[in-house]
């Protein structure tokens, strides 16, 4: 049986590379290569595979359909083949990622699920950041960050895990006290609980039910929203938060004002630079948060 014909890894490379980086010329520098040198490696991957991997526009390269098939198709063998030579090595250490994540997303989304993570990819370990300002130390004091925005820098590669509609949680007897129609005279009456990273989600909420005048008899702001639904939970106010924190506490003294869907400014979002994109705790983490769909 004749052999088969592998394609050179360092074509292999500069593709992958380039996807990653959304850039030839980003990619080339990573790799050390000229543009035409990369692009003459790309070129010969081409050849073999018989596509076009790449469109070449105004000295740009873009991604079509079948670049991006055979890009889904081959990043999970590189993947395997990556985790087969560090089974095998002695000289390999661990790979450490430094990742900001907000304390609600870490406990209700992340950490559940964290164990498969740990089991795909045995080496690699994570120091976890929750202190504030996380998308500013990006690139500094962080590789990587999950954070709640409207819209994270566009100097960031993002991709955007969720979307949102904000609710009004508060405890059953709360919800008694205001009644089924959520009207400004009782609401008046109540105290607000509100999130420093969700300020716009309350101006959202009240634009939704026509209450733009209404002043609450209080407003308290929390940066832990953990903290928020438990004091939602003991009566001490209102929560402006989000569907799926409301469902994922699954705290049955809690439910939402309200039947309207309002739909959120914000939402989570992962971010790094996108040279970290090569960093391969990065890519790993990456990778693994698209596909599990927290």
């Amino acid at each position: 049986m004749p052999s088969r014909r592998l394609p050179p890894l360092r074509a292999l490379e500069a593709f992958m590379r380039t996807v990653r980086l959304g850039s030839a010329r980003a990619a080339a520098e990573e790799i050390g290569l000229s543009p035409s040198a990369l692009s003459r490696r790309i070129t010969n991957l081409e050849e073999i595979v018989g596509k076009k991997l790449f469109t070449r526009a105004r000295q740009s390269l873009q991604l079509p359909d079948e670049g991006q098939a055979f890009y889904e198709a081959v990043n999970p063998h590189l993947e395997s083949l990556a985790r087969a030579v560090e089974s095998q090595s002695d000289n390999v250490s661990l790979l450490r990622l430094r990742l900001g994540v907000l304390p609600m997303f870490g406990s209700q989304r992340l950490f559940p699920r964290l164990g498969e993570l740990r089991k795909r990819h045995p080496l690699l370990h994570i120091d976890i950041d929750t202190a504030p300002h996380l998308e500013g130390r990006v690139g500094d004091t962080l590789d990587a960050a999950i954070i709640l925005s409207r819209g994270p820098d566009t100097n960031l590669h993002a991709v955007r895990l969720d979307h949102n509609l904000v609710h009004a949680i508060c405890s059953k007897d709360v919800a008694q006290n205001v009644g089924e129609e959520v009207e400004a005279e009782s609401l008046a009456k109540q105290t607000f609980l509100i999130h420093n990273e969700l300020p716009e989600s309350f101006r959202a909420w009240k634009q939704a039910y026509r209450l733009d005048d209404m002043e609450p008899a209080a407003i308290d702001h929390y940066d832990s929203g953990q903290l928020m639904l438990e004091a939602a939970a003991q009566g001490l106010g209102i929560a402006i938060m989000h569907d799926d924190h409301l469902r994922r506490a699954a705290d049955n003294r809690l439910t939402n004002l309200g039947a309207l869907e309002v739909e959120s400014p914000y939402s989570y979002w992962f971010v790094c630079k996108p040279t970290a994109l090569e960093m391969r705790p990065v890519r790993l983490f990456h990778d693994w948060l698209v596909r599990a769909a927290l």
